[in-house]
Parts: C-alpha cells; structure tokens; sequence
C-alpha cells in the first residue's frame, strides 16, 4: 500500500519546522548568554561606529569605550553581594529606627 504523494510530503513540511524552531531557540540562547555575560562577545574595531562618528562629534560628546572588557560572571556576583550588604545594612537601620518608636 503506497500514500499519496500529499501525505509523504507532510514529513518534510514538518522537518523544515522544526529546524526553523531550532535557529529561533539558537538565536535566542545566544543573544541571552550575551545580555548575562556568559558568553564572549565579538570584539568591536576601535574606529569604526553604527553611526560613522558623525552624531558623537557633532554633539561634541565622546563615544563609549567598545574595548573595555565584557561584564563577567564574577563581577555581577561581587554587585549582587553589595546590593545584599546595602539592603540587609537599610534594614537593620529600619528595625533601629522602629525600635526607637516603641
């Protein structure tokens, strides 16, 4: 017994979605290891800008540095422990504060 051939199609139709939801989950993971750091990030030429230069020296304002090293893991930890210290110091300051009160 033999399928049409409509029927047989359907299996390729079928592999070629799935392979397009595989780059949008690719694309997606890589863009969001990058936005957390995670992953390394090409290097920028040190002359050239999306904008030509033209904006930033009309403006008369320098551009951002593009060489510096990319954020690491390491780093937002370090910031997340001083965010921890600053809100746990604020709230014993509170506590101190209600304490006062009573």
């Amino acid at each position: 017994m033999r399928r049409p051939a409509a029927a047989r199609e359907w299996g390729g139709v079928g592999l070629v979605v799935i392979l397009v939801a595989l780059v949008v989950v690719a694309l997606l993971a890589s863009q969001a290891l990058k936005q957390y750091g995670l992953a390394p990030q090409a290097a920028a030429s040190k002359t050239t800008r999306p904008d030509g230069g033209r904006a930033s020296a009309a403006a008369g304002i320098e551009a951002p540095m593009v060489d510096s090293a990319p954020p690491t893991a390491g780093a937002a930890l370090e910031r997340a422990r001083g965010v921890e210290e600053m809100v746990k110091r604020q709230a014993d300051e509170r506590a101190a504060e209600m304490d006062k009160l009573k």
